[in-house]
């Protein structure tokens, strides 16, 4: 591998997180939510609302944000910002789909764990 490209690490199937929902990763430093989108693209973003905590993977999904179940704060899945007048952000990763299968950025994975 060279210097520029990247590693990925293989985190499930697309198929296995229905449309407009969420599944979760748990790494040694907390969770983090992988969306999919209506229309079959995927982001992935800290499990933790920037208001309380609140569990984003048990959010509503749509279009590119997602609800908070909380307190109804609206978070970008691109971005990981509160939307509206509420303020505050989440960590966002970088993932990808190949071959039907849900790739996430080894290095963002590796820099939480030290």
């Amino acid at each position: 591998m060279t210097v520029m490209e990247k590693a990925w690490i293989d985190i499930g199937a697309l198929d296995d997180i229905p449309r407009l929902g969420a599944r979760v990763v748990k790494t040694p430093l907390g969770c983090i939510a992988v969306f999919r989108a209506d229309n079959d693209e995927v982001y992935a973003l800290d499990d933790r609302c920037p208001h309380k905590n609140g569990p984003l993977s048990q959010g509503i999904v749509h279009g590119r944000t997602v609800t908070c179940p909380l307190h109804n704060w609206v978070i970008s899945l691109e971005r990981g910002t509160a939307e509206g007048a509420d303020e505050g952000q989440v960590r966002t990763y970088s993932v990808r789909v190949d071959g039907g299968r849900i790739l996430i950025d080894a290095d963002v994975l590796l820099a939480r764990t030290n």
